[in-house]
């Protein structure tokens, strides 16, 4: 091809008369390629009256600087939210931070760290930003519209001012030119028309609906977090194998939930815990592993529905109605029944233990609260303090911790306290914990606290005549119970958040125009030339690869003469009175890379 360049402004050089030219040469060819708003000069800047300083506040928080500064500020926000414990969580946990750390707790609690998700900052800023990306959208999503409405641009008066600039002579008619220059743009995806004597064409509008679509996406995820807070339900519960659960609130061993929460929201179900089953490896490096963990259950749907058996595991929930039922935890209830002196049986229960390390070592509480006569027919209360291991080492092996997971050896380790256990003092007390402050221990033969190491089956005699009696091990599994609304449409703004934002990173908006018009001489002179959103080595190398295909329908001709002066571009801008305005440019260098 012949004759090629690049723009006539090179790195490093500036023409005297460019700065001024180049805005009204481009005209609406020149329109920015984007619709994020300008930015407003001081001088443009309205009277400081009250609708203008209303006028200026809103121009500043629809910004796009002024969302990433209060989308850092929400992040920012986060920290203490994850690393100082909060009410909504764990009110024991703040409770006991507050008691360790006296000094900064007073400060903490002014500043709302216990709260953070709720305090009056935080929420200015979710607000501030869910406004802010609102206004920035609702306009520019208006001007998408209308550009995708519209058509492409005229070609400007001087094509060669643009970034990738290329021109030849052709012996094709410059309508055959402008006919394969618009089918090559269309078949290439470009939206083309013919504008006079050029072809404009623009491709990349997804660059623009990508940005949009992660804007709108924010939004999405903004809404459905804050609604999620706000009406969500989530609690704990821990099933004996036997035993079942109802979804009514009295049924939770803890329940947290939104502060726009109603009870009456609960889905109606409930279940029965049938059996847990729990493998593990037997050997090797991955010994007491879990292989198997899973709660084999019935559950019903409804007041009246049908029973139905399924199987819960981790990471695979039972989901009702938007309710999910998780597996979270597994441990040993060890059975155990409790006579008076009379021989009468006043408790028998499977007691659930907290496991305490990865081979299920659990300790935990007994309490016999009611029924037990001591030998003079008095009312007392019981408690034990109970130690298990599924998996006993032996007797003389010097260690009390279980040696595997499974209950192998199963081996329950008791002391006894009678008295009152506090039960009735109207505090809350921790079920597997023993309040030892009004009780007294049991003593042995020798004077020593009753303790005794009882295998299944065997009974431990209290002093009084008594018994408590070891009977088997049940399995119990806990479960947590939530219902988070607008998860769905979280994870679909997250989604749609990434594809936009990659659409908007990897699509380029980019404009061509392809000018045929008919020399001084007679001869078609081609000019093509391209503008992009921001400079990009894809741009030439696009209008290259163009260029190529167009030189197949309007082949290149030799220049009139070797040692002329004239450069052609100056033809293809000549006006309807046939006079050129190459006197008025000096000759330029092309960039390098820029000729093919």
């Amino acid at each position: 091809m012949s004759n090629t360049k690049s723009t006539p402004s090179a790195p490093g050089r500036e023409r005297p008369d460019e700065a001024e030219d180049t805005p009204a040469e481009l005209g609406a060819a020149g329109s920015r390629l984007s619709t994020a708003p300008s930015e407003e000069s001081p001088a443009s800047l309205p009277a400081m009256g009250v609708v203008g300083w209303i006028r200026w506040f809103w121009r500043q928080l629809t910004s796009m600087r002024v969302a990433l500064i209060l989308l850092f500020l929400l992040s920012l926000g986060a920290i203490p939210g994850s690393l100082i414990p909060q009410n909504s969580v764990d009110q024991l946990k703040v409770e006991n931070f507050k008691r360790l750390h006296t000094t900064v707790s007073p400060i903490y609690e002014k500043l709302q760290f216990f709260d953070v998700y709720s305090s009056v900052w935080f929420s200015a800023i979710y607000i501030l930003l869910f406004v802010s990306l609102i206004g920035c959208i609702v306009p520019r999503t208006g001007q998408f519209v209308g550009q995708l409405r519209g058509r492409p641009p005229g070609a400007p008066k001087r094509l060669n001012r643009l970034p990738a600039y290329t021109t030849w002579r052709t012996a094709a008619e410059p309508e055959e030119v402008r006919a394969a220059a618009l089918a090559a743009m269309r078949k290439r995806r470009f939206r083309a028309h013919t504008v006079g004597d050029a072809v404009a064409a623009e491709k990349g509008y997804l660059r623009e609906a990508g940005n949009l679509v992660f804007h709108v996406a924010l939004i999405v995820m903004l809404v459905a977090f804050a609604y999620g807070q706000l009406f969500k339900s989530e609690g704990a519960k821990l099933i004996v194998q036997g035993d079942g659960f109802a979804n009514t609130k009295p049924q939770y061993d803890d329940f947290k939930s939104g502060s726009l929460f109603d009870e009456d929201s609960l889905t109606p179900f409930s279940f029965t815990l049938d059996k847990f089953i729990g493998t593990y490896e037997r050997s090797g490096p991955q010994r007491g592993t879990p292989r198997t963990y899973e709660a084999h259950v019935t559950y019903e749907e409804g007041a009246y529905g049908k029973p139905k058996k399924t199987v819960i595991r981790v990471n695979d929930p039972l989901e009702i109605d938007g309710t999910k039922v998780y597996l979270n935890a597994h441990g040993y209830a060890p059975v155990v029944s409790v006579k008076d002196p009379s021989g009468k049986e006043v408790y028998r229960n499977a007691v659930p233990l907290l496991p305490m390390d990865a081979n299920v070592t659990s300790s935990g509480a007994i309490k016999v609260m009611d029924g037990y006569r001591d030998k003079n027919g008095k009312k007392i209360q019981l408690g034990f303090q109970a130690f298990f291991v599924p998996t006993f080492a032996g007797a003389g092996k010097g260690t009390m911790f279980s040696q595997f997971p499974a209950p192998d050896f199963p081996v329950l380790a008791l002391n006894g306290f009678w008295g009152s256990l506090g039960v009735d003092s109207g505090l809350p007390q921790n079920v597997y914990q023993l309040d030892k402050s009004k009780m007294t221990a049991f003593k042995g033969a020798d004077g020593k606290p009753l303790k005794q190491r009882l295998l299944a089956g065997e009974t431990m005699k209290l002093p009084d005549g008594g018994s408590i009696t070891f009977e088997g091990v049940d399995e119990w599994a806990s479960f947590q119970i939530s219902k988070q609304p607008a998860s769905g449409w979280a994870l679909t703004g997250a989604v749609a958040a990434i594809a936009g934002l990659a659409g908007s990173l990897f699509i380029q908006r980019r404009r061509v125009w392809v000018r045929a018009v008919t020399g001084a001489d007679g001869v078609t002179v081609v000019e093509m030339a391209g503008l992009g959103r921001s400079e990009s080595a894809r741009l030439p190398e696009e209008l290259a690869d163009l260029a190529v295909t167009l030189v197949g329908s309007a082949p290149t001709v030799p220049d009139p003469s070797p040692d002329s002066d004239a450069d052609p571009s100056a033809d293809a801008g000549s006006d309807a009175a046939g006079k050129t305005d190459a006197s008025e440019e000096p000759p330029v260098e092309p960039a390098e890379g820029a000729e093919k």
